[in-house]
């Protein structure tokens, strides 16, 4: 009995940040440090949860706050629910901060304790209402129209639903004339979730977040193997990707689709490397099998790769863009055959028959066909002020407005869209021919062709970066790449989305930021000396860095 009591307290310290008890490499004071760290960007995410029951983007109706006096409260005092998001949304955002001395340094702090700050910091924002975006809504009902038997791809939720059903109430009124535009494999678990759930939105909601959650594990389980294979530290990977602050706003608390989509992608690149053959230095050698049959070992490299195809087409099938980390890996198997011209068809050949064959099944099965690759650009009708292309076309016509040359914003629009897309089109041909031939690492190719691909796409939502943030961090280990991604953060995640799913008047918007600034100053103040705020003591002599496993050249850029 005294044995299992104390297997219990072990391993209930163990949990709590008894980190020293388990052989952490870090000294006693950055252990403290690290709780301490951990603790307050818990902190944030509590606040972000507690705020989000008056600042979150809750349903018109069947809202579960609605006449529960305590949890009623916050709608009551929006501006004061703002402030607690808003200053919960920066703690735990400085919290990342500091987490990154722990991640970036000499002395590291293992993957287990990297693991339970990640768990501990999503654990608040499960439960919370959606917030920065009512895009889930959209989810429930565009799944519903799907479930009715009709296409999301042709009608929009009020025509297929009708403008009082309750999921139509709860859409933004830009899209509730819209068609879908994601692919038929999300609808298809859409659907699913609205068969089990019905009309009962707190329900779906949460079944779409364990979809999230479902994507977000296969992100934390690719990223360290991915970085693993770039000669990168897995705890510095997962830090800058899985652990940044936007996947926690925008995919755990918002509730958007990328999460599945980059889990598929990642975990489907890394299968399919897995799965080329291993005989070149730069490339992974795949695991040894000592208790299969020789058959199974013959063949296993081909089902690795042939698994990775069909994850990475399956990740299409939610969102489109994730499909070029299948153009990375047919180069990377064109290289291995030689990198030849010969080579170049029959990976892309073999690859694309492989991804149209799962396409067509997918599209088959959910009986939604092909109907997404005409709604692709539905999200275009936004004029987002974080793409450049968009951003230079207002400047534009705003300028021939003051001009006196009149509006031509729309004209203009075209153009510089057009003109992104096709920089895009060079930009993703070069990358592919530099991994054909042996000069870039394919998933520092997949990341900077996402990142090109980001950065001049007509719409760009703060959450699309961490489609070239996550593979990327898996890759590059430059101090420029780093310090822009945590620019980046600081400046889409903090300041972007200060006015979330609900609407707030302006004044609102200021003082919920005066107030925040305020708080987070004072809190820095009462904790200055006791959170690693400045770089900590060394009080012990660091330990030799493990040699890379493979060529530190393709961990940086070409």
């Amino acid at each position: 009995m005294a044995s299992r009591l104390s297997s219990f307290s072990s391993s209930i310290a163990r949990w709590h940040g008894d980190e020293r008890a388990v052989g952490s490499p870090l000294n006693d004071a950055e252990v403290v440090a690290l709780r301490r760290t951990r603790l307050f960007g818990a902190t944030g995410t509590v606040l972000m949860a507690i705020g989000a029951l008056g600042a979150g983007a809750r349903p018109v109706v069947q809202d579960p706050t609605f006449g529960v006096r305590l949890l009623n409260l916050p709608s009551r005092i929006q501006t004061v629910s703002l402030t607690m998001t808003t200053t919960g949304a920066v703690m735990m955002a400085l919290a990342w901060l500091m987490l990154g001395r722990f991640a970036l340094g000499p002395r590291r702090m293992s993957r287990s304790q990297l693991d339970r700050t990640l768990l501990l910091w999503a654990l608040p924002l499960l439960i919370a209402p959606p917030m920065y975006s009512k895009d889930v809504y959209s989810y429930l009902a565009q799944s519903e129209i799907a479930l009715l038997g009709l296409d999301p791809y042709r009608v929009g939720p009020a025509t297929g639903l009708g403008l009082d059903h309750v999921f139509t109430l709860s859409v933004p009124s830009l899209w509730r004339e819209t068609p879908a535009p994601y692919g038929p494999l999300f609808l298809w678990i859409g659907q699913t979730i609205s068969g089990v759930t019905g009309e009962n939105i707190v329900a779906a909601v949460l079944c779409h977040r364990l979809v999230v959650l479902f994507g977000v594990g296969l992100i934390v389980w690719a990223t360290p193997r991915l970085a693993h294979r770039c000669g990168v530290a897995e705890v510095s990977a997962l830090w800058l990707g899985p652990c940044n602050p936007l996947l926690f706003m925008h995919l755990v608390a918002g509730i958007h689709n990328e999460a599945l989509m980059l889990g598929l992608m990642l975990a489907g690149t890394e299968f399919a490397l897995r799965g080329i053959d291993s005989s070149h230095p730069l490339l992974p050698r795949p695991l040894a099998w000592p208790h299969g049959s020789a058959e199974w070992v013959r063949w296993r490299p081909m089902a690795m790769l042939l698994l990775g195809a069909v994850l990475i087409t399956m990740s299409s099938q939610v969102k489109l863009p994730s499909l070029l980390a299948l153009g990375f890996v047919a180069m990377a198997l064109a290289w291995r055959w030689g990198g030849t011209v010969k080579a170049f068809f029959l990976a892309s050949f073999s690859l694309g028959a492989v991804s149209l064959v799962v396409m067509a099944i997918i599209g088959w099965a959910s009986g939604l066909g092909f109907g997404w690759l005409f709604t692709l650009g539905t999200a275009n009708v936004v004029r987002s002020w974080m793409s450049p292309p968009t951003l230079l076309a207002l400047g534009t016509g705003q300028v021939g407005i003051l001009l006196g040359l009149g509006d031509h914003t729309t004209a203009v629009l075209a153009l510089t869209r057009a003109i992104g897309v096709s920089i895009i089109a060079v930009v993703v041909t070069w990358l592919l021919l530099a991994v054909m031939r042996g000069r870039l690492h394919p998933v520092g190719g997949l990341g900077v062709a996402l990142g090109a691909t980001v950065l001049l796409f007509p719409v760009v939502q703060p959450w699309y970066l961490l489609w070239a943030i996550v593979p990327l961090a898996a890759w590059a280990t430059r101090p420029g790449f780093r310090g822009a991604t945590i620019v980046l953060t600081l400046v889409v995640g903090i300041f972007g989305p200060t006015a979330n799913g609900d609407r707030f008047a302006l004044f609102q918007i200021v003082m919920a930021t005066l107030a925040s600034t305020v708080i987070v100053l004072i809190l820095i103040g009462l904790t200055w000396r006791r959170l690693p705020w400045r770089k900590l003591p060394d009080t012990t002599t660091s330990p030799p860095a493990a040699p890379a496993t493979t060529s530190d050249a393709y961990a940086e850029s070409p």
